[in-house]
């Protein structure tokens, strides 16, 4: 009915629809242009990166096989820049920024590991190898492990196990799980998860030299977990003990050290000063060769609680020396880090723009010029249409509002012909007889007087201005009240409970008429004795229940047809819903409920 209407007013207004037309059909063809402008800039710029970003990946891998990880770092960030992973080369990306936390973490620049880490998150699954999602996950475990956040580490370990496929990554996995459950002193479930897999050494068939690294690692933390348990003394002395033997094939200083420092632990627990110096020693020697500053500054540490007093505090000024070195060389790797990666990211910004500056400059003047018509276009449309409806609104107002007028009018002509009429006439004849003097007709005078004043009074609050500030309860019930009379008594409850301060003006306007109506009705027809109207409110429903003893609507089907047509249309008019119990022989009821 909806759309009938809308195609029936269209075809009476030809200019307004063919401008409306004309309007869409204008702005389709400029925004389809000014899309492809748009592509045709896209496809200019985009060209295959494929050679340039893997030559800039090698020479990452080289400097950071040879250890120079300020390079590294430098070449590895140039690489992830040269990346689009929206649309391609997601593994470089992914890869490099793994690469870049991997390096940011060692000099324990662990915020900046983790913005590092999130940038790759959203194209773990345009990769084409689950390695990447892993070692992401991974690192961001590793980050929370450094930084103490014991449960956040499980939870991205977890999520790696549930990624990786390999037999050997999965028990490599396992192993950093029992790794973080050892900081949380939950030894019992690290050495669960840990006793299974060490009876086997499970091989890396991607990378087989990594087999005897993982399972001497494994060990070590096996060991550890046996140690601080207690209880477990010779277990964790042949986890330690093969441990060693392992890595000492791999010819590996870095290494060693966990081997050593895990006998220190061992020595210091049972109590043999002269091994646990020994141990001690060498780890810290391990440390020295391996030139990892930290170890070697954590073994000191180890050295000087296992040596002698004397010796003791030769190592404690190397210790302390050390201590400062690391702090300045730290700072200073993390400002050059940090240099490395905003100059980077400059200068990939700069030369975009200058790729994307010709391009601009041709499709500049296209593009506003698409921009500008649209935009007239738009401009004259709604400029017409508000005009239009403008008119239109104040034309059907004004029309709306004479209507309103006459069917007042005559509904205030009627009413007056129908009750005051007859009174008059009846008054008028009684003055032409005269005899006035005589009580009796003085007293029928001056109740027929009465009687069309108040008939008159009544008239006049029917149509009068209803009031709809807080004196609206007063004035309502002032309403209802004028319809008691010696023989009618009038029920109210629940008009206190309602806040009237939140319902909307016209929908009070609607329900003083509404009642108004019915308690006309009533007068007329029911002939009731009591009157009872209730008020209640649910779930921001206010729902009206009208009770009285009267002849009922089977008795007299006029009080449906005459009087309450009119509540029924104002109660639609709000929204609301009305029911008529019609089948009452006991008096009429009838119930109404509208949003408030």
């Amino acid at each position: 009915m909806i759309i009938k209407n809308l195609i029936r007013f269209f075809y009476k207004k030809l200019v307004v629809f063919y401008l409306l037309f004309f309007s869409i059909v204008l702005a389709t063809i400029f925004s389809i242009q000014f899309s492809q402008a748009k592509n045709l800039q896209i496809k200019y710029i985009k060209k295959d990166r494929t050679a340039e970003i893997k030559q800039m990946q090698e020479k990452a891998f080289a400097f950071f096989d040879s250890g120079k990880h300020d390079s590294a770092l430098f070449y590895f960030n140039k690489t992830q820049l040269l990346c689009n992973p929206k649309e391609d080369y997601a593994d470089y990306y992914v890869g490099s920024l793994n690469h870049m936390v991997e390096i940011l973490q060692r000099y324990g620049d662990y915020y900046e590991a983790e913005a590092t880490l999130i940038k790759g998150f959203p194209y773990l699954e345009k990769t084409t190898n689950v390695k990447y999602a892993v070692n992401a996950y991974t690192f961001m475990a590793y980050n929370y492990l450094y930084t103490y956040d014991y449960e956040k580490a499980l939870y991205y370990h977890k999520k790696a196990l549930k990624t990786a496929f390999s037999t050997f990554r999965k028990s490599r996995i396992l192993s950093e799980i029992a790794f973080v459950y050892m900081h949380q002193k939950k030894y019992q479930e690290a050495i669960d998860l840990l006793e299974p897999i060490s009876k086997y050494k499970i091989v890396d068939k991607i990378t087989p030299s990594n087999t005897d690294y993982q399972h001497a690692a494994l060990l070590y933390n096996l060991g550890l977990s046996y140690l601080y348990l207690g209880n477990h003394k010779e277990q964790a002395f042949k986890c330690f003990d093969e441990s060693l033997k392992l890595t000492l094939t791999l010819n590996d200083d870095y290494e060693l050290i966990g081997s050593y420092h895990s006998f220190y632990r061992y020595y210091l627990k049972y109590n043999n000063p002269r091994l646990k110096k020994i141990n001690a020693e060498k780890a810290y020697y391990c440390a020295k060769r391996a030139k990892s500053s930290t170890n070697e500054i954590n073994m000191l540490a180890q050295l000087i609680e296992a040596d002698n007093p004397k010796n003791s505090k030769k190592y404690w000024k190397i210790y302390i020396r050390k201590i400062d070195s690391l702090i300045v060389s730290r700072k200073k790797a993390k400002n050059q880090f940090a240099d490395i990666i905003y100059n980077s990211k400059k200068d990939k910004e700069e030369n975009l723009e200058l790729k994307n500056q010709k391009a601009e400059k041709e499709l500049q003047l296209e593009r506003q010029k698409n921009r500008n018509i649209i935009l007239y276009i738009s401009i004259s449309f709604v400029l017409s249409a508000f005009l239009f409806l403008f008119f239109h609104l104040f034309k059907k107002s004004k029309k709306e509002k004479n209507e309103a007028i006459y069917i007042s009018e005559a509904r205030i002509s009627k009413k007056l012909d129908t009750e005051l009429a007859n009174d008059l006439y009846q008054t008028l004849i009684l003055i032409k007889k005269g005899n006035l003097e005589q009580n009796e007709n003085k007293d029928q005078l001056l109740n027929n007087l009465e009687n069309i004043y108040s008939k008159t009074r009544n008239i006049s609050k029917e149509n009068s201005f209803i009031t709809t500030d807080e004196n609206y309860v007063f004035e309502l019930k002032e309403m209802i009240s004028g319809f008691k009379t010696e023989k009618v008594n009038i029920l109210l409850q629940g008009f206190d409970v309602v806040r009237w301060n939140q319902i909307e003006k016209n929908k009070k306007i609607m329900l003083y008429r509404v009642l108004q109506e019915m308690f006309r009705n009533m007068k007329k027809h029911s002939e009731a004795s009591l009157v009872s109207v209730t008020l209640k409110i649910s779930n921001s429903l206010l729902t009206v229940l009208y009770a009285d003893n009267g002849v009922g609507t089977t008795n007299n089907p006029l009080i449906l047809k005459n009087g309450l047509q009119n509540v029924e249309n104002r109660i639609k008019t709000i929204k609301g819903t009305i029911t008529f119990d019609k089948n009452s022989d006991k008096g009429f009821k009838v119930s109404f409920t509208f949003p408030i």
